[in-house]
C-alpha cells in the first residue's frame, strides 16, 4: 500500500485554496470564474479536514466535510439558479452592468 504523507496532503490542500483565492480576487468579471473559484476554495478546506480527520483518528472533521459539502451544494444551486435568471433577463452574466447598477444606487 502506498502512504502519502501528511506534508504533502496539506501542501495540495493550501494549493487548492491559495488557487481558488486567486480566481476569486484577479477575476471580477465573470460571475461563473468566481463561482467555481469558491468551490475550490471549499474543496481545499473539506480536503484538509478529511486529511486531518483521518491523520488525528477523530470523526469531527468528517462531521464538517459533511457539513461544508451541504452548504456548497447548496451555494452552487442558489448560484446556477440567480446566473440563469440573470442571462434570461439581461442576456449576458458579466458583473460590470451589475457593479454600475450598484454605484448609481449609492
Amino acid at each position: 500500500m502506498i502512504t502519502v504523507s501528511i506534508n504533502y496532503i496539506l501542501g495540495l490542500t493550501a494549493t487548492v485554496f491559495f488557487i481558488g483565492l486567486f480566481g476569486v480576487i484577479l477575476n471580477r468579471k465573470n460571475i461563473l470564474t468566481i463561482l467555481m473559484s469558491i468551490e475550490l476554495l471549499l474543496l481545499g478546506v473539506n480536503l484538509n479536514f478529511a486529511a486531518l480527520s483521518t491523520y488525528l483518528d477523530d470523526v469531527i472533521g468528517s462531521v464538517f466535510v459533511i457539513f461544508i459539502l451541504t452548504i456548497a451544494a447548496a451555494e452552487s444551486a442558489i448560484g446556477l439558479a440567480i446566473i440563469t435568471i440573470f442571462y434570461r433577463l439581461k442576456h449576458s452574466i458579466e458583473l460590470e452592468p451589475i457593479k454600475k447598477r450598484l454605484t448609481n444606487k449609492i
